[in-house]
């Protein structure tokens, strides 16, 4: 039988190599050499995703290769997941996520929540062209830790925000963090809304998503 470090090895290489069926069979290699399968995925597919964000801001990866990374994590921390007792899965943390009013643009807003929950969050996806109202009430519905708003133009920046002013006059702006994204959006957008965090790419969405929750102790530097 393999060893622990073999197997863990090896689901990390297919992640890597961006291949969700071999990350699948290598998934199920752990739990067959008995490897803890919580460890497998903060061990191996949290490794994958450090790499992969790593390769992507040096260039070597593009935005395909993240998708197919993204999908290539979820599918083996689905299968790991599953061998983990309801009694110590932790429970996870919720985002919210959505592209703002008026903006039909998906793309950008899909990677950052493919790589969200392959990070292990509750991603709830509302789609595009969302009004605040429907981030609102859904954040309060789901009880969600992060609202994520994408904006892909500039002349729908605004509802980014409005949803944090629609947040404040419910009196429910501090249970939430809001993070904001897309093509034209800025950090100093983001500080001048009042938004808790901004990411320039997926990667870094997630990086910041953990920090704000508490999963990672802080956001890389970009």
């Amino acid at each position: 039988m393999a060893s622990e470090k073999e197997v863990l090895d090896a689901l990390q290489e297919a992640i890597i190599e961006c291949d969700e069926d071999k990350a699948k069979a290598a998934a199920r290699k752990v739990l067959e050499a008995k490897v803890d399968p919580a460890k497998a995925i903060e061990v191996a597919i949290g490794g994958a995703a450090e790499i992969v964000g790593k390769k992507f801001d040096s260039g070597e990866y593009f935005l395909p290769h993240l998708v197919m990374a993204a999908d290539a994590m979820t599918a083996a921390s689905d299968i790991l997941t599953e061998a983990i007792p309801k009694s110590q899965q932790k429970a996870k943390k919720i985002v919210v996520i959505g592209t703002v009013e008026a903006d039909l643009h998906s793309v950008g807003k899909n990677i950052v929540a493919m790589m969200m929950k392959s990070g292990g969050f509750d991603v709830y996806d509302l789609g595009v062209d969302v009004k605040s109202s429907a981030f609102v009430s859904t954040a309060r519905d789901k009880g969600a830790d992060i609202i994520a708003l994408s904006s892909l133009m500039s002349t729908t920046m605004p509802y980014q925000r409005e949803v944090i002013e629609d947040l404040q006059a419910a009196g429910v702006r501090e249970k939430f963090k809001v993070m904001v994204g897309g093509g034209p959006v800025t950090k100093a957008w983001a500080d001048e809304i009042g938004a808790d965090g901004y990411g320039t790419d997926a990667v870094e969405a997630l990086a910041v998503a953990k920090q704000l929750t508490g999963i990672a102790a802080e956001a890389p530097a970009r």
